[in-house]
């Protein structure tokens, strides 16, 4: 490692294999916490490369414990996370009402990093059993049409890194990986991604895998589509931009969709929104990032995409999978 910092701190670069080699290291236990800390502090002062960032990604789902599910043709809908916004589980809750309109959902998440109440807080908080059993996880997209994929027990490489993470406290290039490691290895995928410059090297990383994805940055900083402006979209069909009036809505305030000061708080607004009592901003923002999940599934336009999400949501579809999902974990 002593080696591989010296290089970093000369400004060169790593290859593919050689970040690749270093992730399977820190899965071995090779190194001290002040080596991982030290190298991940270099990624808080420049950027990760492609190659760099394929090399990452290929020794964690390498690494990774995977779960077969492709019978069921499942999206991932996931952020990044590091956006420094705060918002409330709007991609969790997003995955909900996507399950509720039919779409299978793995959805992959953690606990919270850089931001007060990660998927995974929001999801132990209300009860959602987290395992890698593959008779449970069936089970749960069977019969609730999602399954929540706990990050830590499907990448067990990373639990030398987990404690530094939670010890810094803020975004380091774990946060870009997140989405693309989902050890269900789905075909589908919605990622939103917290730069202009991450979403086009995500965007050059997955023309290159068979999946049908949309990858999303709202141009005023948001890993999601947020309705505060404008968001940038990459396809494997094409590129454009997402405004508010696309899905037939007006734009809404960041004040309207940030969320709660405690994962107590974030729970409560998780369940009005799923019952229905959430704000119209609210209810727009998860409709919107669910329906271009749907859209992307079954090749609609976003305006279609957030009608079928609506619908979902407004006759509790997306609340009776979360009920499903909450039964099956009591078991």
């Amino acid at each position: 490692m002593k080696e591989t910092l010296n290089k970093l701190i000369n400004h060169d670069l790593l290859s593919k294999d050689e970040a690749k080699q270093i992730l399977v290291n820190i899965a071995k236990g090779d190194y001290n916490t002040s080596q991982i800390a030290a190298f991940l502090t270099v990624y808080m002062m420049r950027s990760v490369t492609i190659e760099e960032l394929e090399g990452f990604r290929d020794a964690l789902l390498d690494l990774c414990v995977s779960i077969d599910l492709a019978a069921y043709n499942p999206i991932d809908l996931c952020g990044t996370g590091g956006d420094g916004k705060d918002t409330f589980n709007i991609s969790t809750l997003a995955s909900f009402v996507s399950a509720g309109a039919g779409v299978k959902v793995t959805k992959h998440g953690n606990y919270g990093v850089s931001s007060k109440c990660g998927s995974s807080n929001v999801m132990e908080f209300l009860g959602i059993k987290f395992s890698n059993a593959p008779d449970f996880l069936e089970k749960s997209i069977e019969e609730a049409g999602i399954c929540v994929l706990h990050a830590p027990l499907f990448h067990p490489a990373m639990k030398n890194v987990a404690p530094i993470r939670r010890e810094l406290g803020v975004k380091t290039f774990f946060n870009m990986l997140g989405p693309m490691v989902n050890p269900a290895f789905p075909k589908h995928q919605m990622v939103g991604v917290f730069n202009l410059e991450l979403a086009r090297m995500y965007g050059y990383l997955y023309q290159n895998t068979d999946k049908k994805f949309t990858i999303l940055h709202a141009l005023d900083g948001y890993d999601e589509i947020s309705l505060t402006g404008d968001t940038k979209t990459i396809s494997n069909r094409s590129e454009s931009m997402l405004r508010p009036q696309d899905f037939g809505v007006p734009p809404v305030q960041q004040s309207q969709i940030v969320g709660g000061d405690s994962i107590e708080d974030s729970a409560k607004i998780f369940m009005q929104v799923l019952e229905g009592n959430g704000s119209e901003a609210q209810n727009n923002v998860v409709c919107a990032n669910a329906g271009v999940a749907i859209a992307t599934v079954r090749d609609l336009s976003p305006k279609e995409g957030f009608e079928q999400a609506k619908e979902s949501l407004l006759n509790g579809s997306g609340l009776k999978a979360l009920k499903k999902l909450q039964q099956l974990s009591s078991l």
